[in-house]
């Protein structure tokens, strides 16, 4: 059976420009195809995402065709930085736009996520990355995301340091071996998700 997983960066940095969540990312991609799983990665902060609360918020917005790769994948990866001790903006509105996904439930009351997995990834230069995931967990489940154990890796560095992680040149093995048991987990419970999804729940009439 195989699964495909989708990377979203919420860095704030626009282009290509070096990002430390980037580098993040792309170390949960190695560990994903380690288990035959193909993965695409995002710069949300290129693509024009409108604020707002519904699937389509109208001209120029990019969101439909995002959410689109997004619900053709079995597990999302969402990656941010820390900011002032909470995940970036550009990650606020990734979880915002799925609020969308209330209105949005089958006749079992079952979201377009139900069946898919969620993890996080946090890089920062300051103390926030447990909350950053805490936030983010909680977000994520209520718009029908399923976490598996260990579903959030982190790099953090020291408190208004000048070294990011992009900079590193040396493997931290601590959140290799974090990164690793993410993706495991998230593999194992997405190929059980894919083969037998949740029933729902059916509304009884009034």
């Amino acid at each position: 059976m195989s699964l495909t997983v989708i990377a979203l960066n919420c860095t704030l940095k626009r282009g290509d420009e070096d990002s430390s969540t980037d580098k993040l990312l792309q170390e949960a991609l190695i560990e994903f195809q380690k288990l035959g799983i193909e993965g695409d990665l995002v710069r949300i902060a290129n693509l024009d995402i409108k604020p707002g609360v519904t699937s389509d918020e109208g001209d120029g917005d990019e969101w439909p065709q995002l959410l689109e790769r997004i619900l053709a994948s079995d597990i999302l990866l969402l990656g941010t930085p820390v900011w002032l001790g909470q995940p970036s903006s550009v990650a606020k509105r990734v979880v915002e736009r799925m609020d969308a996904f209330f209105g949005e439930m089958d006749r079992n009351n079952r979201m377009p996520s139900y069946g898919k997995v969620a993890a996080i990834a946090v890089v920062g230069n300051e103390d926030g990355a447990h909350h950053c995931h805490a936030e983010l967990f909680q977000a994520l489940n209520d718009v029908g995301f399923t976490l598996a154990p260990g579903a959030g890796t982190y790099w953090v560095g020291e408190a208004m340091g000048s070294i990011d992680y992009k900079d590193l040149t040396v493997p931290v093995k601590k959140t290799r071996e974090t990164t690793a048991i993410l993706a495991a987990n998230a593999a194992h419970l997405a190929t059980l998700l894919k083969a037998s999804t949740y029933p729902g729940v059916r509304s009884k009439p009034s």
